[in-house]
């Protein structure tokens, strides 16, 4: 979604090794990531290391035109079918460890859905089942059919619904400590942002669909590093990076929080896997709760 016009496969499945290397044995990808070349890729990768991973994928969502991410929802039980068995195709796996639905289809009761992946679970070809970017009455009601193992949605230090708040009661995050669930953010370092790499003039390349995101318009930006400013400042107490302190702050919401942070450089992929090691203090946590929320630019 970013700058797919760099990527490289080689360097890709070097970066895989390097992380099961250091350590990091949960793995997050999509069939509409891609348009399935991220699951092939993953799957080419990790044929002698397959052990070592927990894989997980996600179905429900089919690629219209893959240049803009224009996408529709499917929830048919033989879709989802179809879609988990081109998965483990790709995959080159006979289970995938977490299987989420990647997005409820209103079309489509979600007992039936649902209840399509808990056959495929019974069938010993996903491991646990797994819900996105979903309400809570939602969580609730899939959970009665066939347990939530996990669910993910968008949380950082500037995207912070799913812990709840007066205004939004969906503490998501909440409901996933209660029912024994994982809580798997995406988008942890806001896209880029919240490493404090990405300044109002910050150009982005041909493709990189956070050109058209409200939190990205220059001016947009130039507000937003307020929250970078209190990243810094934590980051300075610690001999620590903006960005290895915006997981640390994701890490402290449980010890059943699970980030997802992305990238293609090794670098920061070493920079990630120690936000592990860093503890935050009360000081700390105080003031990045009360860092001012993310502005957006719908002009």
């Amino acid at each position: 979604m970013y700058a797919r016009p760099q990527l490289d496969d080689q360097a890709s499945a070097a970066l895989l090794y390097a992380a099961l290397d250091l350590g990091v044995t949960f793995l997050d990808t999509a069939g509409v990531y891609g348009e399935g070349h991220n699951e092939t890729l993953i799957g080419q990768t990790l044929v002698s290391r397959r052990r070592e991973a927990f894989l997980a994928t996600k179905v429900g969502l089919v690629v219209d035109d893959l240049a803009t991410m224009a996408l529709h929802r499917d929830g048919r039980p033989a879709h989802l079918r179809n879609a988990v068995e081109a998965s483990l195709r790709r995959l080159r796996t006979d289970t995938v460890d977490l299987c989420y639905l990647h997005r409820i289809d209103p079309a489509v009761p979600l007992e039936d859905s649902w209840g399509a992946l808990a056959e495929m679970v019974t069938e010993g070809k996903i491991g646990h089942l797994g819900l996105s970017d979903v309400r809570i009455r939602e969580a609730d009601q899939a959970h009665r059919i066939h347990p939530v193992a996990a669910i993910q949605s968008e949380l950082s230090l500037w995207s912070r619904l799913s812990l709840g708040n007066r205004a939004h009661e969906e503490d998501t995050v909440g409901w996933c400590a209660r029912n024994g669930a994982l809580f798997v953010p995406f988008a942890p370092l806001g896209r880029g942002f919240l490493t404090g790499t990405i300044t109002p003039d910050t150009p982005f390349p041909p493709g990189d669909l956070r050109a058209r995101h409200p939190r990205f318009t220059p001016p947009a930006r130039a507000a937003n590093l307020q929250i970078v400013t209190v990243l810094r400042t934590v980051a300075e107490r610690h001999a620590a990076t903006p960005a290895q302190v915006a997981l640390a702050w994701i890490l402290s919401q449980g010890q059943h929080v699970i980030p997802i942070p992305g990238t293609t450089r090794p670098t920061y992929l070493r920079d990630n896997t120690h936000a592990a090691d860093l503890e935050l203090t009360p000081q700390d946590l105080a003031d990045l709760n009360n860092a001012p929320p993310a502005t957006e630019d719908h002009s």
